[in-house]
């Protein structure tokens, strides 16, 4: 698509919204989907409305409040982080020692694959690091109440936060009712046990009008992040994807930039754009990198 004044832009986003709502709706917003106005009884706003918190914190706040499994966002780059290992071939020493890790350098989470999430849950017991698993991973072409079903027993075995890959074909097709279908059967899941949902979009396989709707379809299933990649897709987050997101979603709802971030000046691109979550297998160099530590390969990472 053709670079866009913001102008322009903006009247592309109405023009696809309309079609969203109008192919979603049959006289109101679908069950689930979030309110405009934040009420936030349960500490979500920790979570979810990053500018009210700043503004808290901006006016002399030392802590703030949050419900379990809400990390706030505007801390270090290092809380940021999932720090994330999905190789097939991973093993549990591996494992073992990205967990050591995380805790090491208070990363947000572990993103594992799901049959590590009994090991990695008992590992960070105790600690600030959440326990993330992908669902759908990384085709996404599962039916749905397949994904709920992987996410609800990832969450009894002790996941805390859930990335599922949305159905990219569904999107694809222009399936919009399918696609909500897809996002809120696995959030529903999640929220009925206070487990944090993010959709990964997979941002390289779609139209920049894609990607909207599905930032659009997402806010709508309650989704509490949007990510760009699964990093098996042949292509990464990019600092213009996580804009384009952002602006969507506006501020209440996540962005996780994930696939091809290495370093630590990727993470402030990102975090600049509208990341408010970071996912890497790099999390250790851009830890060190942030206190301005000698990172692997010599030289100061920034």
């Amino acid at each position: 698509m053709a670079k866009l004044n913001p102008r322009e832009f903006d009247q592309l986003v109405d023009q696809i919204t309309q079609q969203v709502v109008s192919k979603l709706t049959t006289g109101g917003s679908p069950a689930g989907a979030p309110s405009s106005t934040c009420n936030c009884p349960d500490g979500r706003c920790v979570r979810d409305c990053s500018d009210r918190v700043k503004q808290v914190v901006a006016n002399g706040a030392g802590r703030i409040t949050s419900s379990l499994g809400y990390i706030p966002r505007d801390l270090s780059i290092a809380r940021l982080i999932d720090h994330t290992l999905l190789k097939p071939d991973t093993s549990a020493g591996e494992i073992r020692q990205l967990c050591q890790e995380a805790r090491e350098y208070h990363f947000a989470s572990v993103c594992i694959n799901s049959a590590y999430v009994p090991l990695c849950a008992d590992l960070l017991k105790g600690s600030d690091v959440a326990v993330c698993t992908v669902v759908g991973f990384p085709l996404g072409a599962s039916p749905a109440e397949v994904k709920a079903y992987e996410a609800q027993l990832a969450i009894q075995n002790g996941a805390t936060e859930i990335d599922m890959v949305l159905n990219i074909g569904t999107l694809k097709s222009n399936d919009l009712k399918g696609l909500y279908h897809d996002i809120s059967t696995v959030v529903k899941t999640c929220h009925a046990h206070n487990v944090i949902c993010k959709v990964i979009l997979e941002t390289s396989k779609l139209t920049d009008e894609e990607k909207v709707a599905a930032c659009q379809v997402c806010k709508m299933a309650g989704a509490d992040f949007v990510k760009t990649s699964t990093g098996f897709g042949g292509g990464g987050a990019t600092v213009n994807d996580v804009a384009l997101m952002r602006k969507v979603v506006g501020p209440n709802i996540g962005v996780k930039a994930s696939g091809g971030v290495r370093n630590f000046q990727d993470a402030q691109a990102m975090v600049k754009a509208g990341a408010t979550r970071i996912g890497a297998s790099a999390g250790v160099m851009i830890a060190k990198a942030e206190r301005g530590e000698t990172v692997d390969g010599g030289g100061k990472g920034y």
